[in-house]
């Protein structure tokens, strides 16, 4: 049965990460995103947190419990409710160590996972999306063809965070009709990084197409784990930073309608006002449970592709709708960048397509 109250353990996770979200991230997220930029000293404090050993095993050097998924989806909430930005760019290395951690061989563990778990940030990262219209996570056009102990990796992806300067990429392809993941080093022969993609939102987090043109690998670069529930711990991660940005959308909506008076009271106080309030708690409060619903099966080894993508879609949905309340509520004040509902709406819009670039 599903508890609805977090452990101690968990609660202290909650607490440290909201008070480093909403005294270190949410200052600093409108600069950051102004400037398309990250400070680093961010990256660094927030690494002392050590969210990412919260997500590793114990016998792989982390410290995570049995509860792992769940933990990380009430930490990926609490740093999304400060930016989600600047909370997915500090859990970068996440999406690289975590596949290795539930899929990778003690080789490849032990090559990048351990220096990781023990020295400090760095910007290893994932190429799981495709800059098409028609992508599917379970038939990428970024294939490998088997040759003797190699392969041969071509395709072009988008959405690669800190690929200009990360060591290696995890790279998701199709070798026949499976589905596989590789370790791939930058400086590989065949790796272009392309320029820094231009979005609507998350624009302090750097992003950049990255095209794979006959990439030789060796066979002990392909991760030797099933791939596909890695889909579904992404999909929990994501709704988990969809209800972080709402709820911080919705918090401040509402903070501004109890103060913000017009005609003699505080507009809190009108009926439109208060329902759409009341219809932003609600679906916050049901994308939650369904995101915790989802990592709970994780935790247990259960199938969960059913409840993630529920969780996932649902999730899409009402970050839209609650951010987009949230300007409404704030009337012109709303279109304002210097106001941070428009920036959380902008970053509400992409979460569609967002899969791959966080992970529990």
């Amino acid at each position: 049965m599903i508890s609805f109250t977090p452990g101690d353990e968990q609660q202290l996770v909650i607490d440290t990460v909201r008070r480093f979200a909403s005294e270190q991230l949410r200052p600093l997220a409108h600069d950051a995103d102004e400037q398309r930029s990250t400070p680093a000293e961010v990256l660094t404090r927030g690494w002392e947190l050590g969210l990412l050993h919260n997500a590793i095993p114990e016998a792989l050097g982390g410290i995570a419990d049995a509860q792992a998924a769940l933990t990380g989806a009430l930490a990926l909430e609490e740093l999304a409710a400060g930016d989600v930005a600047l909370g997915w760019h500090l859990l970068l290395p996440a999406t690289f160590a975590v596949p290795l951690a539930r899929a990778g061989s003690d080789a490849q563990r032990e090559r990048w996972l351990t220096p990781l778990l023990e020295g400090g940030y760095a910007p290893l990262s994932a190429a799981l999306i495709e800059p098409t219209w028609d992508f599917d996570p379970t038939a990428l056009q970024t294939v490998a063809f088997a040759d003797g102990d190699e392969y041969l990796l071509t395709g072009l992806k988008g959405y690669v965070a800190r690929a200009n300067d990360a060591a290696a990429l995890l790279v998701y392809a199709r070798v026949g009709d499976e589905l596989a993941a590789f370790i791939v080093p930058r400086d590989s022969a065949g790796v272009a990084v392309l320029d820094r993609e231009q979005h609507m939102g998350l624009r302090a987090l750097p992003t950049y197409q990255v095209r794979f043109d006959g990439v030789w690998l060796p066979a002990a670069s392909r991760l030797p784990g099933t791939i596909e529930p890695l889909l579904d711990r992404s999909r929990v991660a994501l709704a988990a930073s969809a209800v972080g940005v709402a709820r911080g959308a919705y918090e401040y909506a509402r903070a501004y309608a109890l103060q913000r008076e017009a005609f003699g009271r505080p507009i809190a106080q009108n009926q439109s006002i208060a329902f759409m309030l009341a219809e932003m708690a609600i679906e916050i409060d049901a994308a939650r449970l369904l995101a915790w619903e989802a990592a709970w099966r994780l935790d247990r080894g259960l199938p969960a592709m059913r409840e993630a993508a529920l969780a996932a879609q649902y999730a899409d949905e009402m970050v839209l709708m609650v951010t987009d309340r949230a300007v409404q509520i704030l009337g012109g004040h709303g279109y304002i960048r210097e106001y941070p509902v428009e920036r959380w709406l902008r970053e509400a819009r992409g979460f569609p397509t967002f899969l791959g670039l966080a992970i529990v």
